[in-house]
């Protein structure tokens, strides 16, 4: 499992509305130039954040984007999830139930499967909040 641009930039583009005002949307613009992010690229990710309801977007004068619920309740996740499809280890694991012919008797299979919860439970406990509010609780992540 690799974490693409996009799922990195989703983070990102949340982590800078989570660091703002919830009431005020955030031009695009603003956002691309303070993370140094496409705007192109960035409206292709804001567009699945907007469909997805975790932003919400206000045309004209005075628009942008906003988060629609509180930091907290935005996992990492969730967030990767949305953006990536998929955050499974290896191919048998993105679609449920497990199609693989060899699943019965695959011996690995429950090493992959220990790995898959393990990266869910890990990403599942992170929220936009704890991104937000590093200091010394052990959060030094660098996206």
């Amino acid at each position: 499992m690799m974490i693409s641009t996009k799922g990195r930039y989703a983070l990102r583009i949340m982590i800078d509305l989570a660091e703002h005002d919830r009431m005020t949307f955030m031009p695009l613009k603003d956002i691309a130039k303070r993370q140094h992010i496409s705007e192109k690229y960035m409206e292709i990710i804001i567009k699945a954040l907007s469909k997805a309801q975790f932003v919400q977007g206000l045309r004209g004068k005075g628009g942008g984007y906003r988060l629609t619920r509180e930091p907290d309740t935005y996992t990492v996740g969730s967030i990767l999830k949305l953006t990536e499809g998929s955050l499974a280890p290896v191919a048998c694991l993105e679609c449920s139930p497990n199609t693989c012919e060899r699943a019965e008797t695959c011996k690995t299979l429950p090493m992959w499967q220990k790995l898959d919860q393990m990266i869910d439970d890990y990403f599942e406990s992170i929220t936009l909040a704890d991104l937000i509010c590093q200091d010394d609780d052990g959060y030094d992540f660098v996206i």
